[in-house]
């Protein structure tokens, strides 16, 4: 018995091992890219060592953006750090409301808005976003930060997560909060948002990265430069037709990318896991 666990144990952490050197050998072959110039990153096969010009070209990125029209990098990285921490703080606020209004708040029909709320999860992006444009066009709200971030801030995961969470505290708590005059607001303040910590910071490190990983959203909304987002930048930087990518400096604006995210992660990755683990049960 005591074999099979160790042979179990190495399988596991082999794979582990494996799984590891897949993700990141690609994330190594970009740094390695930006640390070159492009005539290296062109060369066949591309070296595996190192250059010395990763500083100049997270430089040039920072300071010239992606393009001859484009903003500085710097900007549209700010851009996208605010459209990802509206998002997370409106997402979170609108999902914990909606849970905690469905859990506590006996109304009628409340078991079906909250289906209505997740059946959302049924359906592709690509069915709702064009009409969701087409609601931005019409409020006015194309170039602008409001037309980036409001749309998004509906979120069905969210809801239910928290719905989950809800229902595993104890009806005595709101009992005694009864008893103790409680307004439905206070015990949410004073007794819910404490006990959800755990499940708030797993929310908001996944709702970060979603935000900030938005791709197709910001390509419909904004045709201003200025408030153009960086990941969305990094498409504009390869060439189409006879121009010719410059490959050194895309895998240095995307490892810039990679900088925030990686940031909330390691702040919050003890909160994360517990939330995780904590929605579970």
């Amino acid at each position: 018995m005591i074999e099979n666990r160790r042979g179990l144990t190495i399988f596991s952490h082999a794979m582990l091992i494996m799984g590891i050197m897949v993700i990141l050998f690609p994330l190594y072959v970009a740094f390695v890219a930006a640390t070159l110039d492009n005539k290296a990153v062109f060369e066949t096969p591309m070296t595996l060592v190192p250059g010395t010009q990763l500083l100049e070209n997270m430089k040039f990125i920072w300071v010239n953006g992606v393009g001859v029209n484009s903003a500085p990098f710097w900007l549209m990285m700010l851009n996208s750090f605010i459209m990802a921490f509206s998002i997370t703080v409106g997402k979170i606020t609108v999902s914990m409301l909606s849970a905690f209004a469905i859990v506590w708040f006996r109304f009628p029909l409340r078991n079906l808005f909250f289906w209505m709320i997740f059946i959302t999860l049924m359906l592709p992006v690509e069915v709702r976003i064009f009409p969701t444009v087409e609601v931005i066009a019409n409020l006015k709200m194309l170039d602008s930060y409001a037309g980036l971030t409001l749309p998004l801030m509906a979120s069905a995961t969210a809801t239910f997560l928290f719905r989950q969470f809800f229902m595993t505290l104890p009806d005595e708590l709101v009992e005694a909060a009864r008893i103790d005059g409680a307004s439905p607001m206070r015990f949410f303040r004073d007794i819910v948002l404490p006990l959800s910590k755990t499940n708030l910071a797993a929310l908001f490190v996944i709702t970060f990265i979603y935000g900030w990983n938005q791709y197709l959203w910001p390509l419909l909304i904004i045709t201003d430069v200025n408030l153009g987002t960086a990941v969305a930048g990094i498409k504009g930087m390869i060439a189409t037709g006879e121009g010719t990518t410059q490959w050194n400096q895309v895998m240095a604006a995307m490892l810039l990318t990679l900088i925030p995210p990686v940031i909330i992660v390691l702040a919050m990755q003890r909160a994360f896991v517990r939330g995780l683990v904590d929605s579970e049960k």
